[in-house]
């Protein structure tokens, strides 16, 4: 059983979401909630909501093919973080001078498998 959740336009850079990202890949599933529950970075709480929103869809995928449903069987195969596109922005500064801000958006792919589709891939 193999489910999938994106999240795209996340508002926090892409260099940050990769070290929350970093830390629950490869893990379980419930080891990851509980590690990004009490992480202190700012990027872990929408990673948090995506990692509880794969588990559901696994869920909802176990029940759409008659399967029976294990939480402690899944496990983080896939995680990643790619770069969304730039919010330019202008700051004015001394002598009419523009200083350009970028606010740097991410899309994050969390992907959850059981265990033996873990080994079979």
């Amino acid at each position: 059983m193999e489910a999938k959740a994106i999240a795209r336009h996340l508002r926090v850079t892409p260099m940050k979401a990769r070290r929350v990202v970093d830390l629950v890949r490869g893990k379980q599933a419930t080891e990851a909630l509980a590690i990004l529950k009490f992480a202190q970075q700012g990027a872990s709480e929408p990673v948090y909501k995506l990692v509880a929103s794969a588990v559901a869809n696994a869920r909802v995928k176990a029940d759409r093919e008659g399967r029976a449903f294990h939480e402690d069987a899944l496990y983080i195969t896939e995680a990643f973080v790619d770069e969304g596109p730039t919010m330019k922005r202008f700051q004015p500064r001394a002598q009419g001078r523009a200083y350009r801000i970028n606010k740097r958006t991410s899309h994050v792919t969390v992907v959850v498998a059981s265990k033996d589709e873990k080994g079979g891939n």
